[in-house]
């Protein structure tokens, strides 16, 4: 009796399973076939999101504004919560890969694939690439998402390997990433508030001249620039990295220039670099962006250019160089972002 009533429970579970799946439940092939179906239908959308970043020395959110307008144009505006007057865009027209820091009238046009050449957190192209692309993903349904753990393709920082990406059932649009280091802790949030998949442009939203434009029309806002650029000039002296992977400061020159100043320290010991920090008082006279055959890096405070043995960014006004034929890429990126807001002791 007992054994027949055993095998009578297996049976009735075997066939409410054959009807869960006959009522609508979908396998991981059938998701991950919608995903693909939702990136390939796709003439635009708008999205927001906030990015929190526990990469570098102090946590960081950004406020995130991401716009896609087939065929391969991107905006992304990335606003540091902390600091919202000096915003930057990633930009990708037809003429190519830009990143623009208005406020400072910088740009650099990179000789790069992004957003293809790497995993982007907040492109949902991306994290549908990732998914495919990845034959061990994990999958899970719960009531309300689609979840998926895949591995990442992070080419400046292998310290980023895998995420957990939540889609939302209904349309197929990302709710929330999380991407993890080696010991599957989340480093990096992307949570996404809302998807607009019928998004209109306007002609010119992807130009780099009008991306370039300031967003404030007050007046006071060219005051308060100069403030800006004459604390970051009084302040320049006591910004150091507090990671030096092993290296101390053994060399530290000041250069004066017209309109501003530079100062260039040399730390030694297993792996040699050199900083340069430049502040200028003035913003310089657009000339141009400035052509970068690198990556495009988020160091968590601002947006940075990696190429070859040199990354190069701009942070409250200040335009920093990290140069080093030893330091791994990675490295490069952790001395880097422990410079941002630490005071020399």
């Amino acid at each position: 009796m007992i054994n027949r009533r055993f095998f009578g429970v297996v049976f009735l579970l075997g066939i409410c399973g054959l009807l869960l799946a006959a009522c609508g439940e979908k396998t991981q092939e059938d998701v991950v076939e919608e995903l693909q179906e939702t990136v390939t239908e796709l003439d635009g959308y708008k999205a927001t999101a906030d990015m929190t970043m526990n990469t570098g020395e102090q946590e960081q959110t950004f406020l995130i504004d991401i716009w896609y307008q087939a065929d391969d144009q991107y905006r992304v505006k990335l606003e540091n919560e902390a600091e919202q007057n000096e915003s930057q865009v990633i930009l990708k027209n037809t003429d190519g890969v830009f990143v623009l820091t208005p406020a400072l009238e910088k740009s650099f046009k990179f000789q790069s694939d992004w957003p293809e050449n790497s995993s982007q957190p907040y492109l949902l192209q991306s994290l549908v690439s990732d998914v495919v692309n990845d034959p061990e993903a994990e999958f899970e349904a719960t009531d309300d998402h689609y979840i998926f753990r895949t591995k990442t393709n992070y080419q400046s920082n292998n310290n980023l390997p895998a995420q957990e990406i939540y889609f939302d059932k209904s349309s197929h649009t990302p709710a929330m990433v999380n991407v993890l280091n080696q010991d599957r802790e989340p480093l990096v949030n992307v949570t996404f508030h809302g998807f607009d998949l019928d998004a209109t442009f306007a002609e010119d939203d992807f130009s780099m001249d009008k991306n370039m434009e300031q967003e404030t029309e007050e007046e006071s806002a060219s005051a308060e620039e100069g403030e800006a650029l004459e604390t970051a000039a009084e302040e320049v002296r006591e910004l150091y990295p507090t990671f030096t992977a092993g290296a101390e400061l053994a060399d530290k020159q000041e250069v004066s220039l017209d309109d501003g100043e530079r100062i260039i320290t040399t730390y030694e010991g297993e792996k040699n670099f050199t900083l340069v920090q430049e502040i200028r008082e003035t913003a310089p006279v657009n000339s141009g962006p400035e052509v970068v055959d690198g990556d495009i890096v988020n160091l968590g405070a601002t947006v940075a250019a990696l190429e070859g043995n040199a990354l190069t960014w701009n942070h409250q006004g200040v335009e920093y160089q990290l140069a080093s034929t030893e330091l791994t890429r990675e490295e490069m990126i952790e001395v880097a972002q422990s410079v941002q807001g630490q005071l020399s002791k």
